[in-house]
């Protein structure tokens, strides 16, 4: 994420220093951390954004603004339309679970 540190610790790489998505290991964190550069730097986030489940299922806090849930609705959107959505790892018609039941 920073462009200086990320030059000293791979100085060859081409995407070091310029993060746009953040992973997290659980819905906390993510929403925590989140919550907290968009807070203190007024940047725009949207998020957190589930992924692997059958229908695409996103996040909003009580403290949400209009501008939060336009843009969690419009990622969601964008989601349900997905092909991969069919698909995730917990859909019955996933290929792995295709292949288990063969």
């Amino acid at each position: 994420m920073d462009a200086a540190v990320a030059a000293t610790k791979l100085p060859e790489s081409e995407v070091a220093g310029k993060a746009t998505v953040l992973i997290f290991p659980d819905l906390n964190t993510g929403n925590n951390t989140y919550k907290a550069v968009q807070r203190s730097a007024g940047a725009i986030a949207v998020g957190p954004v589930l992924q692997g489940l059958r229908k695409p299922v996103n996040d909003l806090s009580r403290g949400a603004l209009v501008q939060d849930i336009v843009n969690t609705v419009s990622i969601t959107a964008i989601q349900a339309q997905s092909p991969a959505t069919a698909t995730s790892p917990t859909s019955p018609t996933s290929p792995t679970q295709k292949a288990q039941s063969a």
